[in-house]
């Protein structure tokens, strides 16, 4: 898939989540196979960048290209002065943020609200696209409700301005993250315009999103909640689109290294006091599935200390070890080849 005058290495991309893509965890995903990576979402407006939040979500150091920032906003000349600075600080892809659902955010008429008027996002992609040289890229939804599914004109306006890419997550704002995800409309929108597409919404496994990709004819797929606590969905997909099968699951010796490795980055990147905090819920997601989970996360969240939580992982690996030699994180409640036991509930290791 290609974006501008980037050439992605695969069509999967990790979707922008605010609280969790922060540059330890796109690292990672990069390295188990995302071939696009979008960054937390970052306000528009620029006044605020100042604050500990904004320096670490504007914060892109050693990431290999191409970078993509999310903007949010509902602005035009704020959002376009946003793409600049963003594009100053590193970025080479702008991504506009009109698939928030939350409350904060589209009481301030950005993210998902937008989609309601129709005018203001033809004036706020003129503005952002007119604004840099770089590709810019658009997330939205299927509709402000679904008695106002407008995704096709959306795209249509998109295209005719010069987005380079369009994600569509498969609800309407109203909806939320209700209910299950419909593609539908992401497959109307495939065939009403001729910029890439990218499904997003409920892409739980490899066989979801191959389905999904089938279906809609998308580009692309997005993943977003499935790679909390399972990054490696990534080169699962890959592999899965590739063999039509799951590989076999990693070995305890190599999720232990990415864990540890994942859990150091950030105790670095934030500082010991909140790297330890944000650690707990990724430590909570990982051990989501794992034999002694629960009695796992019970301690883990009483821990203050880096090198503490350090050891809690490490005693969890070698318990893990005993039990066998390979381990998947997340369960896509498949029985497959990479783990023949599987069970929907805890079937987390491998044989």
């Amino acid at each position: 898939m290609r974006i501008g005058p980037h050439q992605l290495p695969n069509s999967l991309v990790l979707a922008p989540m605010a609280g969790v893509t922060d540059r330890p965890f796109r690292r990672l995903c990069r390295e188990l196979g995302a071939g696009l990576v979008v960054s937390e979402m970052v306000t528009s407006d620029t006044r605020l960048w100042n604050s500990r939040k904004s320096s670490h979500r504007l914060d892109h150091r050693g990431e290999p290209g191409p970078v993509s920032v999310q903007i949010a906003g509902g602005e035009p000349l704020m959002m376009a002065e946003a793409a600049r600075a963003n594009v100053d600080r590193g970025a080479q892809i702008i991504d506009i943020n009109m698939g928030c659902p939350a409350k904060k955010v589209c009481k301030r008429a950005a993210g998902s609200a937008l989609l309601s008027d129709p005018d203001l996002v033809a004036r706020i992609l003129e503005a952002v696209v007119g604004a840099v040289e770089v590709p810019v890229t658009l997330k939205i939804r299927t509709g402000p409700d679904r008695d106002h599914r407008n995704a096709v004109a959306i795209a249509r306006l998109a295209e005719q301005a010069g987005i380079q890419a369009l994600a569509i997550h498969g609800r309407t704002r109203a909806d939320k993250f209700n209910g299950e995800a419909e593609f539908d409309t992401i497959r109307e929108v495939v065939e009403s315009v001729s910029l890439p597409v990218i499904a997003n919404g409920d892409i739980k496994s490899p066989r979801n999103a191959q389905r999904i990709l089938e279906s809609t004819g998308a580009s692309g797929i997005m993943i977003g909640r499935a790679a909390q606590g399972n990054p490696w969905i990534f080169q699962d997909t890959l592999h899965y689109l590739e063999h039509g099968r799951l590989p076999l699951a990693p070995r305890v010796e190599e999720v232990r290294e990415r864990v540890l490795t994942h859990l150091t980055d950030l105790h670095h990147f934030y500082g010991e006091y909140t790297g330890v905090r944000i650690a707990r819920k990724h430590l909570g997601w990982y051990t989501q599935y794992l034999p002694g989970g629960e009695a796992f996360r019970s301690g883990f969240n009483k821990l203050e200390e880096a090198g503490r939580q350090r050891r809690a992982v490490e005693q969890l690996f070698q318990e893990i070890n005993a039990l066998g030699d390979r381990v998947r994180f997340g369960c896509y409640g498949e029985v497959s080849a990479r783990n023949p036991s599987a069970r929907k509930k805890d079937g987390a290791l491998a044989a």
